[in-house]
């Protein structure tokens, strides 16, 4: 029986360590070859002092949207201006279709909200006050809609380090 037990263990152990890979080399992908879409930020408490230096994300493009029309999960549907910046167009519940030039970024959406993307950013302690001027999330999205925060990012579109 003991051997029995050792064995399960360890296709656990393999099962586990070969799913967590798996992901890791997806994000990696997106990453290579994502497209960086810049999403205004909505106002939203910056910081949790309770939880440590974090900052609080909310998405503009995910304001002000009736979530009682939309399916639990889809994607939202974009174009980016001249300095990627994201500009809702619409809601779907697939992939397809989508035009050129459109990009599509997963979604849930619960009762009373749309999230679309990372909800927090983590900085390391004492380096808060140079994320308060933070105007736009960046996003890496692949051609699945998926999509992976990247960094936070000024008025001038650039990237605060």
């Amino acid at each position: 029986m003991k051997k029995y037990s050792i064995i399960i263990i360890l296709l656990n152990l393999v099962v586990l360590l070969f799913l967590f890979n798996k992901s890791v080399v997806h994000k990696e992908e997106t990453l290579a070859n994502g497209k960086l879409v810049l999403l205004k930020l909505a106002p939203v408490d910056p910081r949790s002092l309770m939880q440590g230096d974090f900052m609080r994300l909310s998405y503009d493009i995910a304001r002000n949207v009736k979530t009682d029309s939309l399916s639990k999960r889809g994607y939202c549907v974009v174009k980016l201006n001249e300095k990627s910046v994201a500009e809702k167009l619409r809601f779907q519940d697939k992939l397809n279709p989508k035009n050129d030039g459109e990009y599509c970024i997963r979604y849930n959406a619960s009762k009373w909200n749309v999230d679309i993307g990372t909800d927090s950013f983590f900085f390391q302690e004492g380096e808060g006050e140079k994320y308060e001027k933070a105007k736009y999330g960046g996003v890496m999205v692949d051609n699945n809609g998926k999509s992976i925060l990247v960094g936070l990012y000024d008025e001038q579109y650039v990237k605060i380090e």
